[in-house]
């Protein structure tokens, strides 16, 4: 008898504590419900919420989440969470909105959110490239080339943002020509438009015009020693004018009565003595 008066005094202890946590349970209980009907996440959670069971999302987003990383938040994307928000997982457009590349659509099929710019390249890729990059997509149609034929991921193919080397598809123009080499006259987008980048020197030009290069080597005037794009500047196959560097030397007659200077100097990369 006095056994179970000691326990129903003890169930009475419990009573009050009993009650207080399912009141507890029911407030948390109600907040949920409330965020779930607003779509507003639960107040309280955190980022470091969210890693604690999403640990290998959250490494993508540290190491390489961009943006994504510094201006905005887990819970600014995932306002809520399964089961008690049926997709947990926003849409691009809720952020991307405004430009052409974000009318691609099937965002997911490059990008993954977490590491948005590592970008996994499949299938034979161009809309999709040029709807971002419109310099590269307009150049390539202005200058048609074989490369216009090709998708961008044929070039581009290891990753995102990747340059090939030209020698996987084209033979040098000599032996001695490296990547670098290709890129002073050679722009891959428009790469039968040669224009010179920085200094270019005359190896390379020799590489393809070898006679005149040849015919440079063996003449003795001074035209040996300058730099081919110093006479045939600002693009390629320009033929300068004699009197650009030269003015004109010799007495009004004798220019106007012999107005081509080859027709007694001989071309430019091998002068005569001007001897007739």
């Amino acid at each position: 008898m006095k056994e179970e008066e000691s326990n129903n005094k003890t169930q009475g202890r419990k009573l009050p504590v009993r009650r207080a946590l399912l009141a507890l349970m029911t407030v948390i209980l109600m907040a949920v419900s409330v965020s779930v009907m607003t779509g507003e996440p639960v107040p309280g959670l955190t980022n470091e919420d969210c890693a604690k069971c999403h640990m290998t999302e959250t490494r993508a987003v540290v190491e390489m989440g961009m943006a994504h990383k510094t201006a905005v938040s887990c819970l600014e994307c995932h306002t809520g969470h399964r089961p008690m928000t049926a997709n947990n997982v926003p849409n691009c457009s809720m952020c991307h909105a405004g430009e052409p590349h974000f009318e691609v659509g099937n965002c997911r099929s490059c990008h993954d959110p977490h590491m948005p710019l590592e970008i996994v390249l499949q299938g034979d890729l161009k809309d999709v490239c040029v709807s971002c990059h419109g310099t590269v997509g307009n150049d390539l149609v202005a200058f048609p080339s074989m490369h216009t034929e090709l998708s961008c991921n044929y070039c581009h193919a290891d990753r995102h943002g990747a340059i090939p080397d030209c020698g996987q598809c084209h033979a040098p123009h000599s032996a001695e020509m490296s990547q670098s080499d290709c890129m002073i006259c050679h722009d891959a987008h428009t790469p039968t438009v040669l224009s010179y980048r920085g200094s270019a020197p005359s190896s390379l030009c020799g590489a393809c015009h070898g006679e005149i290069n040849r015919q440079l080597a063996a003449n003795e005037s001074r035209h040996r020693d300058i730099a081919c794009i110093e006479c045939h500047s600002q693009r390629h196959g320009l033929v300068p004018l004699c009197s650009d560097c030269h003015g004109m030397p010799h007495a009004k007659g004798m220019h106007e009565r012999f107005p081509r200077c080859g027709d007694c100097h001989g071309i430019a990369h091998a002068l005569n003595d001007g001897t007739l």
